[in-house]
């Protein structure tokens, strides 16, 4: 079995070839057959362009704890010019859903990495909110994303002693995250949906976003694409889940 020509073109553009993966070496049959389909035929009809490729599937490996993938698919979109700013939002951006556990070791390798590629820690802040700001900001955010009168249905139907999460969701998930720059609010509610996506088991969630996502101006055509290049990553069970639902949501639009 070997690599075929269109897989092993993109996989050299995007993570440098074969030779360089350790389990070229280790586990040679296994790992043709998965750039053969990643590259070959998932990355393919997926048409996505390289910058959003490797923003979902770095955000896509971190929600599944996939450290060696992420290093390196991380190595990659810095060999093809993914701004470091742009990588630590991504990181940063998973925190409300999967928690500062798990960032925290992904930031962890990033820091590694960038120190070994003398890129600096410490990059230009990106935060635009204050203390005193950030739940009416992120308010503002949750609006735009999901529509005011929807917003304010479930905030004026959560039962008081629940009342405190609907703060916390408006301060900290969309007025610490959503309101940074260095992605634009597109782009993190799209990654917002490949973490849900990843994590598997949040269907509520995984509907709300492709709702959001749909109303932020992404196509059907747009996610089902997105869901695509994200299979070798996630597997089928979570990629089929999540195509259910856009279905689901399809439906639901048209009643």
């Amino acid at each position: 079995m070997q690599l075929r020509q269109k897989a092993r073109e993109i996989f050299k553009k995007l993570l440098g070839g074969a030779k360089k993966d350790q389990l070229f070496a280790s586990d040679k049959e296994y790992f043709i057959n998965h750039i053969n389909f990643t590259f070959g035929e998932s990355f393919v009809k997926a048409n996505l362009n390289t910058q959003k490729y490797f923003l979902i599937t770095l955000a896509s490996t971190l929600a599944v704890g996939g450290k060696i993938e992420f290093k390196t698919l991380l190595q990659g979109a810095i060999k093809n010019d993914i701004s470091p700013i742009v990588i630590k939002e991504v990181i940063y951006q998973a925190t409300p859903y999967v928690g500062f556990a798990r960032v925290c070791d992904f930031l962890s390798l990033c820091n590694k990495v960038f120190k070994k590629l003398n890129i600096a820690l410490v990059l230009t802040p990106q935060g635009t909110t204050t203390q005193e700001n950030r739940k009416i900001k992120g308010r503002e955010i949750q609006n735009a994303i999901f529509g005011e009168a929807n917003i304010t249905k479930m905030i004026e139907t959560t039962p008081e002693d629940k009342a405190f999460i609907n703060d916390f969701l408006s301060a900290n998930c969309f007025g610490d995250y959503y309101t940074r720059t260095g992605l634009d609010l597109k782009t993190r509610e799209l990654l917002t949906l490949v973490y849900l996506i990843s994590l598997g088991g949040l269907d509520n969630q995984v509907k709300a976003h492709i709702q959001g996502n749909l109303n932020m101006g992404q196509s059907r055509e747009n996610l089902i694409g997105i869901i695509t290049a994200l299979v070798p990553y996630i597997g089928y069970p979570k990629a089929l889940n999540a195509l259910n639902l856009l279905d689901d949501i399809k439906v639901e639009c048209k009643q």
